[in-house]
């Protein structure tokens, strides 16, 4: 019955990509299969190098906290996640980065960071798991790459586009990483967060933690003041939370079948050293 549960809610997830299917509960997340379909003109090798140079931008505005025992803790959280995931050969790497902001994000390729500001109004490790399960998501549906192909296309030539993603260095890819990195302050389509919220919520449940770790997490970013300038970036770049927990109330029922799986407060705590 659980089975037939979550199938039932991957398919409300995948309802705008109706082309994809589902077989079975062991491919959960094959939704994202024929995705490079879209994007055919990026292979997974400039995929990967776009998403590192991105990513190397991205840390110039703020490094990764100092702890080597927190950033493997959440490296080993996010790549339990991943390897649930259709695309669990990626180089995927799990950051904290040194900043009080409420955020996280990713880039092409596997890379993804969370802030300490949002780790630090953490709960527990399914908690942990809804946030890293959107992110995920957004590499697996190729949100930002889409997002940074359709920028290009549109601020450079045709040629000049091309040759921004095939060739690793000249003008044209410093203004193609340019235009990844400020992405990051205009976001992306509100669709596609909604459609992440959807995805991690079930990548996350196929991980084995409960399935109300992101809904829960976004119930402490709607009981934060709007004024809280930790939260201006994630205001700005994401949809409400009120908005993201009504859509996810009509997954209720997957909500449910998993909320008793795993959350993990004590390990959590114990890792973090939050004692």
């Amino acid at each position: 019955m659980r089975s037939i549960v979550l199938l039932a809610a991957l398919a409300f997830a995948a309802c705008a990509h109706a082309q994809f299917r589902l077989p079975s509960i062991d491919k959960m997340v094959d939704t994202v299969k024929n995705v490079g379909k879209a994007v055919k003109d990026i292979e997974e090798p400039e995929e990967i190098a776009i998403g590192r140079d991105v990513a190397s931008r991205l840390l110039g505005a703020a490094p990764l906290v100092a702890d080597p025992a927190m950033q493997r803790y959440v490296n080993r959280v996010g790549r339990w996640l991943a390897a649930q995931t259709e695309r669990p050969d990626l180089p995927w790497h799990f950051g904290v980065l040194d900043s009080p902001n409420v955020n996280a994000f990713a880039v092409p390729g596997g890379t993804i960071f969370i802030t300490r500001g949002l780790l630090d109004r953490m709960r527990n490790e399914a908690e942990l798991a809804g946030v890293l399960g959107h992110e995920i998501a957004h590499v697996l549906r190729k949100h930002h790459l889409k997002a940074i192909q359709k920028g290009a296309q549109t601020a450079l030539a045709g040629d000049a586009a091309s040759a921004a993603i095939k060739d690793r260095a000249g003008p044209a890819r410093d203004k193609l990483i340019g235009l990844g990195t400020e992405m990051y302050s205009r976001g992306l389509d509100k669709s596609d967060e909604l459609e992440a919220d959807r995805l991690g919520v079930v990548i996350a449940a196929r991980g084995g933690y409960d399935a109300y770790g992101l809904p829960s997490v976004l119930q402490t970013l709607q009981a934060m003041s709007a004024q809280d300038s930790s939260l201006a970036l994630m205001f700005k770049t994401h949809p409400a939370p009120g908005e993201r927990l009504d859509m996810l109330g009509k997954m209720q029922p997957v909500l449910d079948a998993y909320a008793g799986q795993a959350q993990l407060a004590d390990r959590f705590i114990a890792q973090l050293k939050r004692r």
